[in-house]
């Protein structure tokens, strides 16, 4: 980090169990961090401490999650079936917008970074973030705090989720010290205030960068005038085929578009044995190393269109589909493909009625902090994939970063099955104990 750049919160939250009382482990990397010698366990007083934490992952009484006046929500409590469906939904209005091309989401991304903003959201702003989320926000950090604490990691696998805050060194913008804490216990939240100039701009890209093991190297070309905070996720996938591909089994073939048109690829080739069987659609999961994660396939059955069946599934569907697998042979070729995505989801996230946040006038993040230029609002949120699939393995990247600005400045048979990946198809990297999409995506031509 920069000079100007200061650490000044990092809480390693360690998890036993789902419900147990949480307890902050201090952590300081190269550069000054204000918080050494400074306990984060709950209730503790003294020079530096950010207020109180939750006392419990499933307190209702967390801070951050109220109601409008006189309002209620019933919503469901987060678990994997919420999660999927969160994903699939994400993933679907993606293609909406994108149209014809590849698509490449990251939904445990994009849900981390989100969840961690709409801890300083309120009223009505919340109550929009939560329907969006498909549950209460604090189940939902309880969940993804749990979850993000317990990823399968091995020499031939892993899985690393890191959040960042990043805060605008400006007396005149007030931060909540609730609202820090409580990124710090759920999310294990680094937070740094830096000045928001060119050295901020290459501290943030570097951030990413190193937590995604450089597959996304910048997330940022610039930093908006208005702007007082960041808050980033950042994921890295690196995992090794439970059986790898060996020369034998790669093969020069024909990967057909849409529109009929062909391109020449190599195919891998194998036989499997979980097979996925759906009303529109027939695939099979390849595991990794140890069985943990792995890599789901999905292609749409002659004269269903790869935009009408993505436009069919449902998140509850997706998570049956991938929890009740046949297991019998199944032949398989996949392409070996590269594929790198950007997007801006403000759109999607509007359409999928999260509006308020995005509003200006309307948006209600007081309970991230005040700033004398104006109401603060969510300007922009940015999401980075990038994917590599090949004889070894998989590797892919994904970095979500939410921009807060002020307003002032804004501007089952047993015969052998056959599904060869050699048109368009829908993709997904799974986590195999919750059965949950970490990546999401489509192919649609292998040269985009």
């Amino acid at each position: 980090m920069k000079k100007g750049t200061t650490k000044i919160l990092s809480a390693a939250v360690c998890t036993v169990l789902a419900l147990a009382a949480l307890t902050g482990c201090g952590n300081s990397g190269g550069i000054r961090n204000l918080m050494d010698g400074v306990t984060t366990e709950p209730n503790q007083a003294g020079p530096g401490n950010f207020g109180q934490l939750p006392q419990d992952a499933g307190d209702s009484a967390a801070p951050g999650n109220d109601l409008p006046p006189g309002g209620t929500i019933s919503l469901p409590s987060a678990d994997a079936v919420t999660c999927t469906d969160f994903a699939v939904r994400l993933f679907q209005e993606c293609t909406r917008s994108q149209g014809d091309g590849n698509i490449l989401v990251s939904p445990l991304s994009v849900i981390n970074a989100l969840a961690m903003t709409a801890n300083g959201a309120r009223g009505e702003t919340l109550k929009q973030m939560e329907e969006l989320f498909g549950a209460d926000l604090d189940s939902l950090c309880s969940y993804l705090h749990n979850y993000n604490k317990c990823l399968p990691t091995d020499q031939k696998y892993k899985l690393h989720s890191a959040n960042s805050i990043w805060i605008r060194d400006d007396r005149s913008f007030t931060v909540q010290p609730d609202f820090l804490q409580t990124n710090a216990e759920w999310f294990n939240a680094d937070v740094y205030m830096a000045p928001f100039d060119g050295s901020t701009l290459r501290d943030i890209n570097k951030w990413v960068s190193e937590n995604t093991d450089e597959m996304i190297p910048k997330i940022l070309d610039e930093i908006p005038a208005a702007t007082v905070m960041y808050l980033i996720n950042a994921l890295a996938f690196d995992a090794e085929w439970q059986s790898v591909y060996y020369d034998h089994q790669v093969r020069e073939d024909v990967f057909t578009r849409e529109d009929g048109t062909t391109q020449d690829t190599e195919m891998m080739y194998s036989t499997e044995y979980t097979y996925l069987q759906d009303t529109q659609a027939q695939g099979f999961v390849k595991y990794y190393h140890d069985a943990k994660y792995a890599f789901a396939a999905l292609l749409p059955d002659e004269g269903v269109s790869l935009a009408e069946y993505t436009a069919s599934l449902t998140g509850e569907r997706l998570h049956e589909l991938l929890s009740n697998p046949e297991k019998t042979a199944v032949d398989t070729a996949i392409p070996k493909f590269e594929a790198e995505y950007s997007t801006l989801l403000n759109d999607v996230l509007e359409n999928l009625g999260m509006t308020d946040a995005f509003d200006p006038d309307a948006a209600d993040l007081s309970g991230l902090g005040t700033s004398p230029g104006g109401n603060l609002f969510i300007s922009r949120v940015i999401h980075k994939t990038y994917i590599s699939v090949n004889e070894k393995g998989t590797k892919a990247g994904a970095a979500t970063v939410v921009e807060v600005r002020c307003k002032s400045e804004m501007v089952a048979d047993e015969k052998i099955k056959t599904v060869y990946l050699d048109q368009p198809f829908v993709y997904m990297i799974i986590d195999c104990e919750e059965n949950l999409p970490i990546f999401i995506g489509t192919v649609a031509d292998l040269e985009q």
